[in-house]
């Protein structure tokens, strides 16, 4: 008997480990296999030429990539609009705890519903609708100009002074619903029996949000913020190719756009793999930087 139980404990998990396989192999390819690519940041590489013709010049990319004062730029574009990002994860977490506090089942899943849609709609799409409202000539500026006689001094979309902020506002307008889904989850696996202490106390909703799901939530918050660090110095890169124009792009074009015009635009392969090879060692580095520092500071980490 004790053979038989084996030999399909066995084949349950050869079973289980098939099913992985796809998934492993679609990372493979999209995300491991490209790294191979780096090795271009290293040869003087011309499109149509074997690499073995290239000359072997180092890290001479790398510092022309950052000896060039517009990455500054660039780098500081992605920095401002990562950072200003990370309120995504507070405003989630707010929806998720006062959707779980509405106890009107049908309103709560509805709303619950409209405030994840826009993560499935296609920035493509969103800027068609920004176009639409915002433009000078979109609907918003000619119902103010119709109804009061007023007139935007300036559409968003073309104004350098408050792209960031429009840019920042969009992602966290398509993004906020779908993240607050980890919260829900989170908040669903709060023993109940904490709740149900704090009304024999006497404590009301205020309160019971303030010193039972808000701590039962801190390890959550914790985590998916040490995966947003990793991302810091990624931005959408589909939002950013849609929504940039000449008026505004030093004000929003950061460095996943910028690696794609230095290699597809302007074709210079080497410097541009540069840049992303450096991003993601950057990346890379803050994960565990932070990661660290979580661990020391509230004892929790996720490496």
């Amino acid at each position: 008997m004790e053979k038989v139980k084996r030999k399909r404990i066995s084949k349950d998990s050869i079973i289980l480990l098939l099913m992985t396989l796809p998934s492993a192999l679609i990372l493979f390819i999209f995300a491991y296999l490209p790294i191979t690519g780096w090795i271009y940041s290293f040869y003087d590489y011309r499109i149509g030429y074997d690499l073995s013709m290239c000359e072997f010049i180092w890290f001479d990319n790398f510092k022309y990539a950052f000896g060039d004062p517009y990455v500054l730029r660039v780098l500081w574009n992605t920095l401002s609009i990562s950072l200003l990002g990370l309120l995504n994860i507070p405003i989630a977490c707010a929806i998720a705890i006062l959707l779980s506090e509405v106890r009107f089942l049908r309103f709560r899943k509805t709303v619950q519903t409209t405030i994840t849609l826009p993560y499935f709609i296609s920035w493509v799409i969103v800027y068609a609708i920004a176009y639409a409202l915002f433009s000078t000539e979109g609907l918003i500026n000619l119902s103010l100009n119709n109804a009061f006689g007023w007139e935007l001094s300036g559409s968003p979309l073309s104004n350098p002074d408050t792209a960031k902020l429009f840019m920042v506002s969009l992602n966290i307008w398509k993004n906020a619903g779908y993240n607050s889904i980890i919260f829900f989850a989170s908040i669903a696996s709060i023993d109940m029996e904490l709740y149900d202490a704090a009304q024999v106390d006497g404590c009301g909703r205020w309160q019971k949000i303030r010193y039972i799901t808000i701590p039962s939530l801190a390890s959550t918050l914790l985590i998916v913020f040490i995966i947003q660090i990793g991302y810091i110095l990624n931005s959408s890169f589909d939002q950013y190719y849609c929504f940039i124009n000449p008026i505004i792009q030093n004000e929003i074009e950061v460095l996943d756009y910028y690696v794609y015009r230095l290699g597809m635009l302007e074709q210079d392969i080497p410097v541009s793999t540069a840049v992303s090879m450096t991003k993601s060692f950057v990346s890379v580095i803050l994960v565990f930087l932070v990661n660290r520092v979580a661990k020391k500071a509230a004892g929790q980490s996720i490496i």
